[in-house]
């Protein structure tokens, strides 16, 4: 397996390397025969183009997303919300991951402080608790994945393969595609041209990261030839910010395009693979000395600090009963550098034909597979405490006889100290195989001057095996990069192992989420028709989509009980494992979305928008398992908008309220699991702003007010409330949990013409507003800013310099409280919870051609 990762990791990085020299060549080569310099514009052939590359920040840029028009709409003629950002915009903002660039659209707050992936996202007025429900990636219009699940952000990487990013919020995002009513993020490739072009960047990060990115883009046959072919991608290897003493990034992805000019339209081809390992953080202590107010715990930076080590890395999970006394338990080897990320393998066809008649037609078709595991730590729950505090707690649990004597001593053979602080986390490995195709049709007429009907349809065939084997605990030191801990206890005459060799055990009280496997697969087919109207300076558009999920699988039965048949192994005496049983659950839902808009152009360079629009959330294979027969999720959408540009000031605000009806959440307690359905009512603003007091100067605002509170759920549920009480309270009114109430982002620009090229520097200023991280409100995660720098140097026609930090000043931010309880969290000032990351600086050469 190393040898066969090291050979991927070359292939990759020869792969990139060996695609640029030819292109530096190539474009040499084309230099020398023709009279534009290298980096003269290139020839543009797609039809997916925006109107001005240059610049999103305009009115007139054509958008692709969120409506069928041939070729896409102006800005300014379109009735909904949606966020455009170039390649260019892309690495001037320095998202630490794919998530982290979704807050660019104003109230989606990406909880990214976990690393590369799984972050949970957050759309205003979407209540989804944890996760990305509500957040739908696509490439060049298909979505990566038809329904959502805990992988999806994994699935893809940035790089300069990238032309830009469309994201549009609710409106008409409802018909197309899987029928996201939330927040849909198109990333557009970029294509090859006319004239041979590209670039080769080299980065290197203050974490310790090393980076190789590149793109090329080239005429197949000539010029004129109407063939294009594109081809990059990236390589990267970093400590992390959070250094686990083993890479917590690395890994690369390859992209390539072959595209044709046809006498009517476009075709195009895209292929990309991604193989990378990211590392994955949860929650981790800090003191909480009052409500919203954190620092630093003792031995463990909150901004940099992680649970993973050299001494915990590799481990062994004993998952499978042998039923002889003192035999070896089954299980499954682990490797946390392998981290939560993914082995996947895409390719794409995007077909465009328009023709004299009024008649076009569109086609979109995605395939997906590959492997998107996880191995990484999660939270317990259970705060830090002593040792000696554990040992005791721990022979209780297990009802041990008294007056046993503890021996505890690190993987490494040296004894432990019983005062020392030390935490209980949860290794967890995940390995989920994947597998999808999926294609939309439409069909457009122009039925009179102004006004286009689209017919189409979305289908999708997907499935998904997923294991689990996160029933194991592992004692550490409550320390950065800790060893594990390992306990036994004697009479003098047995010895009582509290834990295995590594630190491991089962809790005394298993339960069935500990063992988990199930198959499943799904088809989603929908129908959707859709009308444009042009009267004057008005624009009409509506449409209506009747979905339907066939969802059906297996799910493996687990029960609980000794792994070896020997009672003084007491760490895997009340062990979860699977047994030869299981379930069939099936679903199958159907449910219509429809929408209704209007834009009215004031001017040139004015225009006001209103929408309505309904939409749906189908239950998932996992919603059917642990409900057996769970609501379909309304969402009711109304939304203002307003637009503007002029020299000085570019405006884009709306305003929105959102109502949620159906929305199925389970808690496992103590007491047992407890399924809820309620739902929401929401109410905001969201503004993009840009000001241009005088030339070379800008400041740009982005941001939102939201305000949403829990509804239609008049029961109680029990927690333990901050004064140790036990209480039963309702949900309802409470504001919605992990969302800020109010998050902007203030950056100013200058750009500095020089006698050999330009500079530009710039400053993010972030502010991210108190919210709280379960939905009765008592763990308040408090406010915090930060501050993000950069400046670009181009450097004559070819060089581009750039360096650029996050979150300078090393400020705590708190995204996620203990998500493993519901209620009260904090004990004796400390809290487990997840800060965003530390400071990072990185400096890149960029040499374009």
């Amino acid at each position: 397996m190393r040898t066969c990762t090291q050979v991927n990791r070359r292939a990759l990085s020869v792969a990139i390397g060996v695609m640029l020299a030819t292109g530096v060549v190539h474009a040499q080569d084309t230099a020398s025969q023709t009279t534009p310099p290298p980096t003269a514009p290139s020839t543009e052939h797609a039809r997916q183009k925006p109107a001005e590359p240059a610049s999103v920040q305009t009115l007139n840029t054509v958008v692709v997303t969120g409506n069928s028009a041939f070729g896409g709409i102006k800005k300014i003629d379109a009735s909904y919300s949606i966020t455009t950002v170039t390649s260019q915009q892309i690495k001037e903002l320095n998202p630490i991951s794919v998530a982290d660039l979704l807050k660019v659209s104003p109230g989606v707050h990406p909880e990214s402080s976990g690393g590369q992936t799984g972050a949970n996202i957050e759309v205003a007025g979407f209540p989804s608790d944890s996760g990305a429900p509500f957040v739908t990636l696509q490439m060049n219009g298909s979505p990566l994945f038809p329904k959502w699940d805990y992988f999806t952000d994994a699935m893809f990487r940035l790089d300069d393969t990238i032309d830009r990013m469309e994201a549009v919020q609710g409106g008409t995002s409802v018909l197309y595609g899987n029928g996201q009513p939330g927040l849909i993020a198109n990333f557009i490739l970029k294509e090859g041209t006319a004239v041979p072009s590209g670039s080769i960047g080299v980065t290197y990060g203050s974490e310790g990261m090393g980076r190789l990115d590149g793109f090329y883009g080239f005429p197949i046959g000539g010029q004129d030839s109407g063939w294009y072919g594109s081809i990059g991608g990236f390589w990267r290897k970093s400590d992390g910010v959070r250094s686990p003493q083993f890479p917590a990034d690395k890994g690369g992805q390859l992209t390539a395009t072959l595209s044709h000019d046809l006498a009517h339209g476009s075709v195009m081809f895209y292929a990309r693979v991604l193989k990378d390992k990211n590392q994955f953080v949860t929650d981790t202590p800090i003191l909480n000395p009052a409500p919203g107010q954190f620092s630093a715990y003792p031995g463990f930076n909150p901004l940099t600090g992680t649970f993973g080590s050299n001494a915990n890395r590799r481990q062994f999970l004993e998952t499978t009963p042998c039923f002889t006394a003192g035999c070896k338990p089954g299980g499954q080897n682990i490797d946390m550098a392998n981290g939560e990320g993914g082995d996947i393998h895409m390719l794409g066809a995007n077909l465009d034909l328009e023709f004299d008649n009024g008649w076009s037609l569109s086609d979109k078709a995605l395939f997906v597979a590959g492997h998107m595991d996880i191995n990484a730590f999660f939270s317990t729950g259970d705060n830090p405490t002593t040792l000696g505090n554990f040992i005791a707690g721990a022979a209780s649990d297990f009802g041990l006889p008294a007056n046993l004597t503890a021996t505890a001593t690190y993987t490494n053979g040296k004894p432990a100290n019983m005062n020392e602080n030390v935490t209980v986390q949860n290794p967890e490995f995940i390995p989920k195989k994947i597998q999808s195709i999926s294609n939309e049709f439409r069909l457009s007429k122009e039925l009179f001057s102004g006004n286009t009907l689209t017919v189409g349809n979305y289908t999708a065939v997907y499935s998904v095996k997923h294991a689990e084997y996160d029933g194991l605990n592992q004692l550490l030191q409550a320390k950065n990069n800790p060893n594990p801990i390992v306990v036994n206890l004697s009479d003098g005459t047995n010895n009582y192992a509290l834990t295995d060799t590594q630190g491991l055990f089962w809790n005394a009280n298993p339960q069935s989420w500990m063992a988990f496997n199930e198959h499943w697969h799904a088809t989603t087919m929908a129908f959707f028709v859709a009308d444009e109207w042009n009267i004057g300076r008005w624009r009409f558009d509506g449409g209506m989509r009747i979905q339907h999920d066939d969802i059906g699988g297996w799910f493996q039965n687990t029960t609980s009980g000794d792994l070896d048949a020997n009672p003084y192994t007491v760490y895997n005496n009340n062990a979860e494992y699977l047994t030869n049983s299981y379930d069939h659950p099936s679903g199958s839902r159907s449910a219509p979305s429809w929408t209704l808009g209007a834009n009215y152009a004031l001017s040139d360079h004015m225009s006001a928008y209103a929408r309505v629009n309904d939409g749906v959330f189908l239950p998932s294979f996992d919603d059917i398992v642990n409900q057996g027969n769970p609501p379909v999720e309304k969402i009711h959408n109304m939304e203002l908008g307003f637009k503007y540009q002029a020299p000085w000031i570019y405006a884009d605000i709306s305003a929105y309220r959102r109502l949620f009806h159906g929305i199925p959440y389970s808690i496992d307690l103590p007491s047992g699991q407890i399924n809820l359905v309620y739902g929401s009512v929401t109410k905001g603003i969201n503004t993009q702003v840009t000001v241009t007091p005088f030339k070379n100067f800008s400041i740009a605002l982005s941001g939102n007010y939201m305000d949403g509170h829990y509804s239609g759920y008049d029961s109680c549920v029990p927690y333990i409330a901050q004064d140790g009480s036990e209480r039963c309270d309702t949900i309802s009114g409470m504001v919605l949990d992990r969302q800020p109430k109010i998050q902007y982002r203030l950056t100013p620009a200058y750009v500095v013409p020089t006698s050999w090229g330009s500079m530009k520097f710039w400053f993010t200023y972030e502010h991210v507003g108190n919210r709280y991280g379960d939905q009765l409100q008592q763990q308040p995660l408090g406010s915090y800013h930060d501050l993000a720098i950069g400046a670009i140097a181009n450097v004559g026609q070819n060089w581009m310099l750039t360096l650029r930090g996050t979150n300078i000043t090393n400020e705590i931010g708190i995204t996620e409280g203990n998500a493993r309880l519901f209620g009260f969290a904090s004990g004796g000032g400390v809290i487990l919870a997840r800060s965003i990351e530390g400071r990072e600086v990185n400096f890149q050469v960029k040499y374009k051609f």
